[in-house]
């Protein structure tokens, strides 16, 4: 039973570190990659539609993306949502075809981007203590109900801490890259 908990707590805890790596993935640093659009939506036919659904996103190059739009009447609702992100991008549009030059970022811009990075990174954070603190109360339960001793409760959240522990540790090293890459010029 506390195996099943361990286990459940570990697959929790990976799905938390995957869900910040993709909230990380979507704040920018000084390269053009698809990825970074993908929380744009995109205002097709009266329904908020993911831009990934109304055009192609490729990284022309190291500082700029090109999209190709699927339907030629929804190109101005395309620039639209990518002009009102808080991306600060400005697409230039020719035909069907929409370039997307990354500005290069100020300094100031950088240490803004670095504590958004620290925010979401104690998000995760707090999201594996969560997933810690009801592992721990369920392991209470099993206590309370007599169905494990009381050694095999205290083995059970020494596991869940070093679980903890480990999580927390990959975490500040998401946030360690991060940092590094939104410092490099």
């Amino acid at each position: 039973m506390i195996d099943e908990i361990e286990l459940d707590a570990g697959d929790r805890m990976e799905k938390s570190i995957a869900a910040l790596r993709t909230q990380l993935s979507r704040i920018r640093t000084g390269r053009a990659h698809p990825s970074l659009l993908d929380g744009i939506m995109v205002s097709y036919y009266g329904a908020d539609t993911p831009l990934k659904q109304v055009a192609n996103v490729v990284a022309e190059d190291s500082r700029t993306l090109a999209l190709s739009v699927f339907d030629k009447s929804a190109i101005q609702a395309v620039e639209k949502a990518i002009m009102q992100s808080d991306l600060g991008l400005n697409p230039m549009t020719a035909g069907t075809t929409m370039r997307i030059p990354m500005p290069a970022l100020t300094e100031e811009r950088r240490k803004d981007l670095i504590k958004v990075v620290r925010h979401e990174a104690e998000q995760g954070r707090v999201a594996v203590r969560n997933i810690r603190r009801d592992a721990n109360s369920d392991i209470k339960e099993l206590l309370k109900e007599k169905q494990i001793s009381e050694d095999e409760a205290r083995a059970g959240e020494e596991n869940i801490q070093s679980l903890t522990n480990d999580f927390i540790k990959i975490i500040d090293g998401v946030l360690v890259d991060k940092e590094k890459d939104l410092m490099e010029v």
